[in-house]
C-alpha cells in the first residue's frame, strides 16, 4: 500500500549529487532519514553507463555492466567512413563512344570507432559543469549533453525520495564553492547545468546550498550543546576541497566566509597512476631500433600515452594504429625493458584503465588505516609496495595546496589561528592521515570526524525544513 503524500511543509529534502558518490537525506524536524538508494544503502555512486540503444543504468549496476562487457575484452577499433569520392569509369575517347558511369570510393578516417563497446561509463561528470569549453559529449555517435549525462542518476534519486513522499518534487541541492576550471563564470555555469538536470529529473523547486556550510549545519544540529562560535568546515572530497567559517548566533549561524580549491581524491589517484605505474609500462625506457645506416637508440614516446591513460573514459582510443605499431615494434625489438610495453599492450588491448583506477582507489583507502599497503593488478602483472610515508611525500604538493586553502581562508576572514574554536573534517579525501595530521597540527584539540559520506546531505535536509519554517 502506498504511503500518503507528505505536504512540503513537513518534510526537508537533502540531494548531495558529488563526484564520486551521491547521497539524499530527509528530515521532518526530530529525526533524520538516509534514503535507500542502491545495494548498498543510502551511498550510491555517481555513474551513469549508456547502452547502444541509449538506455540508462546507474550507480553501482552502471559500473557492474561496465565492468562485466569490458573487462578482458580486446578493443578493435574501426575507421569510420567521413565522405564518398566519385571518378568517371568506362571508354570515353576515340571513335567508339561507349556510356559513362561513374564509381563510387568510400573515404575512411582515422580508427576510432570501439565496434565491440556495448556501452559507455560516465563517473566524475560533474567536475566538468564548470567547463565552458565542454558542451557536449558523444555517445555512439550521439551528441549527450552533459545534464543529460546526469539526469538519470537524479531522477533514480528522486523516485527513490517518492518511496516515502509521494509526489516530491522538491529540496536543498549541494554545490561546492568553486567548481572545476579557468573559467571565470564557471560557478554560475555550473549551478545553471546543475539546475537543468535536476529539473529535467523532475525536482522542481530547488534551492541550491554550498556543500562545506551543508556538512556544519548537519555537526550543528546533531551537538547543539558544542562550545564555540566560530566553526571551520572543511569537505575534502572527490572532485574539490571546500572551506567555510560560520560565525554562531544563538541557535542560527552566519556565513563569514568561503573558499574552493580543485583539488581531490581523483587528482590524487591520477597522481599515483602517474608516479607507480608509468616507469612500469614503459616511461623512460630506451627504443632501440635499426635504422639506414645505424641503430637507432631514443626514448620511447610515452608521452603520447600519458594523459589519455589516465583519463579512463577515453583511454580505448589509445587502440589506434598510431599508436599500438610503436608498442608492437619495440616488443619485436626485444631487450631488458620490453615487459613494460607487454603491460602497456595489455592494459591498452583489454580496457583495463577502469579497473587499475578502481585498484588504486582501493590501494589509497588501506593507506589510510595501515602503514604500508600492496597496489596488486594482476590483470597486468604489477605488484608494487606502498608505505604512507612514501605516499604522503608523493601528494606533497596536495598538502602544500591545503595548508595554503587554509592560510587564504583565515585572511580573508581576518580571522587567526586561535580563534577558530572547531573545525569539521568531511569528505571522503579527509580520511587521509596526513590531511588530519594538518589540522590537528593548526587546531590542537579542536577537530573533529563528521560524517565523511554522509553529513552534506543530512545538512541540506536540515537546512531545507528550516527554510520551510522561516
Amino acid at each position: 500500500m502506498a504511503k500518503p503524500e507528505v505536504p512540503r511543509a513537513k518534510v526537508g529534502i537533502g540531494i548531495d549529487f558529488g563526484t564520486s558518490n551521491s547521497v539524499a537525506a530527509l528530515y521532518d524536524g526530530e529525526g533524520l532519514e538516509l534514503v535507500d538508494l542502491g545495494p548498498a544503502g543510502a551511498i550510491i555512486p555517481s555513474a551513469t553507463y549508456i547502452d547502444k540503444s541509449f538506455g540508462a543504468s546507474v550507480g553501482q549496476e552502471a559500473i557492474d555492466r561496465y565492468i562485466l562487457a569490458n573487462t578482458g575484452r580486446t578493443v578493435e577499433l574501426i575507421s569510420e567512413v567521413i565522405g564518398e569520392s566519385f571518378e568517371f569509369s568506362g571508354a570515353t575517347g576515340g571513335e567508339n563512344i561507349e556510356p559513362v558511369d561513374t564509381v563510387g570510393t568510400k573515404i575512411y578516417g582515422a580508427a576510432v570507432v570501439d565496434s565491440g563497446l556495448d556501452g559507455r561509463l560516465f563517473r566524475g561528470t560533474k567536475r566538468l559543469l564548470g567547463d565552458s569549453k565542454v558542451h557536449r559529449l558523444m555517445v555512439f555517435d550521439q551528441p549527450f549533453r552533459l545534464v543529460a549525462l546526469i539526469t538519470p542518476l537524479l531522477l533514480h534519486i528522486r523516485k527513490r525520495i517518492q518511496q516515502s513522499l509521494p509526489g516530491a518534487n522538491y529540496g536543498h541541492l549541494g554545490h561546492p564553492v568553486n567548481f572545476e576550471g579557468r573559467d571565470e563564470h564557471r560557478n554560475k555555469l555550473g549551478i545553471s547545468r546543475l539546475a537543468d538536470a535536476f529539473k529535467f529529473a523532475g525536482i522542481i523547486d530547488q534551492t541550491f546550498y554550498p556543500e562545506p556550510i551543508a556538512a556544519a549545519v548537519s555537526y550543528l544540529e546533531e551537538n547543539p550543546k558544542v562550545e564555540g562560535d566560530i566553526v571551520l568546515s572543511f569537505d575534502f572530497g572527490g572532485g574539490t576541497l571546500d572551506l567555510c567559517i560560520l560565525r554562531r548566533i544563538d541557535a542560527s549561524f552566519e556565513v563569514v566566509s568561503t573558499h574552493g580549491v580543485a583539488i581531490g581524491g581523483d587528482h590524487i589517484d591520477q597522481k599515483i597512476f602517474r608516479s607507480l605505474l608509468f616507469p612500469m609500462l614503459g616511461e623512460g625506457a630506451r627504443w632501440r631500433r635499426p635504422g639506414m645506416d645505424k641503430e637507432i637508440d631514443t626514448l620511447f614516446p610515452f608521452g603520447d600515452y600519458a594523459d589519455l591513460l589516465v583519463n579512463w573514459p577515453i583511454s580505448y582510443t589509445l587502440n589506434q594504429n598510431r599508436y599500438t605499431a610503436p608498442i608492437t615494434d619495440f616488443i619485436k625489438q626485444g631487450g631488458e625493458e620490453v615487459d613494460k610495453l607487454e603491460r602497456l599492450r595489455d592494459l591498452i588491448q583489454q580496457n583495463l584503465s577502469y579497473v587499475v583506477f578502481q585498484e588504486i582507489k582501493d590501494f589509497k583507502a588501506r593507506l589510510s588505516y595501515s602503514d604500508s599497503a600492496v597496489l596488486d593488478i594482476p590483470e597486468i602483472d604489477v605488484k608494487v609496495s606502498f608505505t604512507r610515508l612514501e605516499f604522503e611525500n608523493l601528494i606533497g604538493d596536495f598538502l602544500a595546496k591545503i595548508q595554503e586553502a587554509l592560510d587564504h581562508i583565515l585572511n580573508q576572514s581576518n580571522l587567526d589561528l586561535q580563534d577558530i574554536d572547531l573545525v569539521l573534517r568531511t569528505g571522503g579525501s579527509s580520511l587521509i592521515p596526513a590531511v588530519e595530521r594538518i589540522l590537528e597540527h593548526r587546531f590542537p584539540g579542536r577537530v573533529v570526524e563528521h560524517n565523511p559520506f554522509t553529513s552534506v546531505a543530512a545538512g541540506l535536509a536540515i537546512a531545507d525544513f528550516k527554510s520551510i519554517l522561516s
